[in-house]
């Protein structure tokens, strides 16, 4: 086929089929998702048919299961799964029943296929950040998974619904990885959640990470304790639930001159001393590291605005395992996964729509965004070249992809079971 022809052109920018031919052939993804289960005794519809099709709905961006319904008639869905794409109301009802282990080994043994094909660039070392994440919240709806909370409205108090999740995700030099994420059940708060979801990364990725980042909810006892018990490090936020190490820290740094430097627009005065004992409960001398930075930001109007922020954090890692440049560079990585991960999950893939009210279903969909967000970015950043990539927004890929469905371009079936 001539590379200029129309037919060749058109070829080329099928970028779904594209995609699907890379999650095939590099990674086996249908193999993955092949073991995956539900509760049902005798299915009709056999569970990884369901899997890829929501697969498909967090490519496309469709945002609802009506959404995807309406692309039943197309021929595509039969050329690629070789069978009718299930129905919006059969899609919730089999999620309520997945097997959310599976799909956690799924991302596991993703992540072990990234890292042979080489997707993590050489850079700065990789770091597990935790983050908690709210999903929904309702006055009305609930299920026996929702967690509640009193609310003060303008109609006196009422009972808020919602469902929260830990998220736990891998930064291995520019690329992001969203690794696994674990829901908080009722009676039990945040760190609990983050215990849990830790430990259980730890059995699945023992050498994936050395370093554990984390917002200042984290830096408790028995957070830290497990960190440390795994021979990993912390660095976390320090904020006022530390009280008598932030005023030591505080009074410590107002008898030490600081170190100046210069970043660009911002002027910054680092403090750096370890051998804190004002941890309550943690025996171990901590080291907390200060960043007073001073930005002048210009405006679209040309007037200058100076914003100044006072960071702190404490952390289990030597000077000589992190420089107070590395310490306060590692401290500011922490909102990877509010700006790489929670803002574009919420904004572009519908992450937070509400799906299936079902607890199991929640968070059947949530991994599963997980997972289609990998396998998106490890594409675009891999098979799409440089110049086109430069051109062209992350989301105007994500078009493209919506565009060849309702296309319905032809596309190699996967080998899923009968």
């Amino acid at each position: 086929m001539p590379p200029g022809s129309e037919s060749g052109r058109r070829r080329s920018s099928e970028i779904l089929r594209r995609l699907l031919l890379y999650a095939d052939r590099v990674y086996r993804l249908p193999a993955l998702l092949r073991g995956l289960q539900d509760r049902r005794q005798r299915p009709r519809i056999r569970a990884a048919s369901v899997v890829c099709a929501v697969f498909l709905l967090f490519l496309a961006r469709m945002g609802s299961l009506h959404a995807l319904e309406q692309t039943r008639g197309r021929r595509f869905w039969h050329r690629w799964l070789q069978v009718p794409m299930p129905s919006a109301d059969s899609i919730g009802r089999i999620f309520e029943g997945i097997d959310l282990d599976g799909f956690r080994e799924v991302s596991y043994e993703l992540y072990h296929r990234f890292r042979r094909n080489k997707v993590f660039a050489d850079g700065d070392p990789a770091v597990l950040i935790l983050d908690g994440h709210e999903t929904s919240a309702s006055y009305r709806r609930h299920c026996d998974g929702c967690l509640q909370r009193r609310v003060k409205t303008a109609a006196g108090e009422r009972i808020q619904y919602y469902h929260r999740n830990v998220t736990a995700l891998l930064q291995a030099g520019r690329f992001v990885f969203l690794l696994d994420a674990e829901p908080q059940q009722l009676g039990e708060d945040e760190v609990a959640v983050g215990v849990r979801l830790f430990e259980r990364v730890v059995r699945h990725l023992p050498r994936a990470f050395e370093v554990v980042l984390a917002d200042g909810l984290y830096a408790q006892t028995r957070f830290v304790k497990s960190v440390r018990a795994c021979h990993k490090h912390l660095l976390a936020v320090l904020k006022e639930n530390r009280p008598d190490l932030l005023r030591d820290a505080r009074g410590l740094f107002a008898c030490i001159p600081p170190v100046a430097d210069q970043q660009g627009r911002t002027e910054r005065h680092l403090w750096d001393e370890e051998g804190f004992t004002s941890w309550d409960g943690f025996e171990d001398p901590v080291r907390v590291v200060r960043s007073l930075e001073t930005t002048v930001v210009r405006h679209a109007d040309e007037s200058e605005e100076t914003r100044v922020a006072d960071w702190f954090w404490v952390t289990t890692l030597s000077p000589e395992q992190a420089s107070t440049e590395q310490a306060v560079r590692l401290g500011h990585r922490r909102w990877t996964i509010e700006n790489q991960g929670f803002n574009e999950l919420v904004s572009h893939w519908h992450a937070d729509h509400v799906y299936r009210h079902d607890p199991t279903a929640i968070m059947g969909f949530w991994l599963m965004a997980l997972l289609t967000y990998n396998l998106f970015h490890a594409f675009v950043s891999r098979r799409i070249q440089p110049a086109l990539r430069r051109g062209h927004t992350v989301l105007h890929w994500a078009r493209e992809m919506a565009a060849d469905l309702y296309r319905d371009i032809p596309v190699e079936a996967w080998p899923l079971p009968p």
